[in-house]
């Protein structure tokens, strides 16, 4: 089993990777050899080079808004989609807005496309938000589809809940990047959650029990 987020040694940041720790995924050579040859594929070549050298063009000066446009215009992208949920339609629109001024035709679905409502697919009436009023499903699956619909050549999220956010990503065609991410307590910046996991939130952060 690999640990990475508890290694010290981090043989992985030297010149040849020396001195592994015995679990450590460096010795894994075949699966890094098929990592390295899934870069060489014609599909992810170009598109994984421009990523990486965004990291050293915009190092620390470059906003992420700004990282996703420049590497659509470097891709050569036209056509970009963009899952937003309903609670952050502010800001998609903003985000539309800058999207579509630097020359990017934008295909925008909302998370609650469909109208259906979530009784539909099972969930019980009392744990929804609120139980005795109409309530739509989010509707990720349908979100990527429609963007696989209109042909997109590369997607961005925005604000998805948790788990709405990867039956989006596992549904669409196109490589998918993400601006943002849900978090209503926080702001939408779930880093708080860490930065404060040893002083205001100790203890707070343990999984809840859901109901069978």
């Amino acid at each position: 089993m690999y640990a990475c987020a508890q290694c010290t040694v981090h043989a992985c940041s030297r010149e040849g990777g020396k001195n592994p720790s015995p679990h450590c995924p460096m010795n894994q050579t075949g699966v890094l050899e098929q990592a390295g040859e899934l870069y060489q594929k014609p599909e992810f070549r170009e598109f994984y080079i421009r990523a990486s050298e965004m990291e050293a063009l915009g190092y620390g000066v470059w906003t992420r808004v700004k990282e996703t446009v420049t590497l659509c215009h470097a891709m050569g992208y036209s056509r970009v989609g963009l899952a937003f949920c309903r609670g952050l339609r502010r800001e998609a629109k903003i985000l539309d807005d800058i999207l579509r001024r630097n020359g990017l035709d934008v295909v925008s679905v909302i998370c609650k496309v469909g109208g259906v409502p979530k009784e539909s697919v099972g969930i019980d009436p009392a744990r929804k938000v609120h139980p005795e009023a109409f309530e739509p499903m989010c509707n990720p699956a349908a979100q990527a589809l429609l963007c696989n619909q209109q042909k997109t050549q590369f997607n961005i999220v925005l604000g998805l809940c948790v788990g709405h956010d990867s039956m989006f990503y596992k549904h669409a065609e196109a490589l998918t990047t993400t601006i943002a991410v849900k978090d209503r307590v926080l702001a939408h910046n779930p880093l708080g959650a860490l930065y404060c996991a040893e002083g205001y939130f100790a203890g707070k952060l343990n999984a809840a029990e859901m109901p069978e």
